[in-house]
């Protein structure tokens, strides 16, 4: 999907999404971007309005393996969920709303990054989950489209749906510096906040266990997007997610995330070789682990 020009009727809206909002303040918001050190990134509070951020919270899947994709490993324990047909009404109906080509041309304007595309397949992307003790890892995301090879990951959107979230139960996201020498940026994750940010070379996550009730997750709506790249072969510029220890890291845990990310780039390469996809992988770890118990 190429980037269109946004309509030229300030009063033409969409119900998905309030255009009018973000088309009249697209050159501060580029500014206030672009401008950001040591990654471009905005923190949006009251992305949608309220009123449709609540909505979308409560239709929200509770966490099923029946449909959900599991990611626990080393580095990350939570759920995903990327089957457009399996979403929730209107979950699905932002979807299609924020991969279209109105909303991708305001994002290209924002970030500056010409040629932006949309993934209608969200690979990857879609809807998230974390629950009690669940966490992510500090990580700089993979560069290419996994089915896709000459499309190039630019930047990611997070919108967070976690009405009464509490902070002390954590899951901020985290930016880290290069070096790994410190956090330069945190944000909370209330019900309709969102964080645009140029990828892959942010360090981000939320790697401390979430405290929050076991009857609470840590919900959010994932999307990434790229732009068309044919003047590199995939092999060089291929790289799969990377994951980094902080410095207050026992040595057991960092050996353990230095190893993980061997496996990761391993499995990388099966996917984009044989095909092998996420779901397929969740579902052989139940097994396995339906054999342990």
């Amino acid at each position: 999907m190429s980037e269109t020009s946004p309509s030229n009727s300030p009063l033409e809206d969409s119900p998905y999404f309030p255009y009018y909002r973000y088309e009249s303040q697209r050159a501060a918001l580029a500014q206030s971007y672009q401008a950001k050190q040591p990654y471009q990134h905005q923190y949006f509070e009251h992305f949608f309005d309220d009123e449709s951020a609540l909505a979308m919270s409560r239709e929200f899947p509770r966490h099923s393996e029946q449909i959900w994709t599991e990611y626990k490993h080393v580095n990350e324990n939570k759920a995903g969920l990327h089957v457009r047909e399996r979403l929730p009404d209107l979950i699905g109906e932002v979807v299609d709303e924020l991969n279209s080509p109105r909303f991708v041309a305001l994002l290209s304007s924002v970030t500056g990054i010409e040629g932006l595309m949309a993934d209608d397949s969200i690979e990857g992307g879609g809807i998230h989950q974390a629950e009690s003790g669940g966490f992510l890892n500090v990580h700089t995301d993979f560069t290419m489209h996994r089915t896709r090879p000459n499309w190039r990951r630019r930047c990611n959107l997070i919108i967070y749906l976690n009405e009464d979230w509490k902070e002390e139960w954590g899951g901020n996201l985290d930016f880290w510096a290069p070096d790994m020498s410190s956090v330069v940026a945190s944000y909370p994750v209330f019900l309709n906040t969102a964080v645009l940010f140029n990828t892959p070379g942010a360090l981000h996550g939320f790697p401390d266990p979430l405290k929050c009730p076991e009857t609470t997750a840590r919900k959010s709506i994932q999307f990434y997007y790229y732009t068309l790249d044919e003047s590199h072969s995939s092999s060089s510029v291929a790289h799969a997610t990377a994951y980094y220890a902080r410095p207050s890291d026992k040595t057991g845990k960092k050996f353990l995330i230095a190893l993980d990310n061997v496996a990761v780039a391993v499995y990388s390469w099966l996917k984009r070789r044989l095909g092998v996809g996420d779901a397929f992988v969740s579902r052989l770890l139940r097994f396995l682990g339906r054999g342990k118990a």
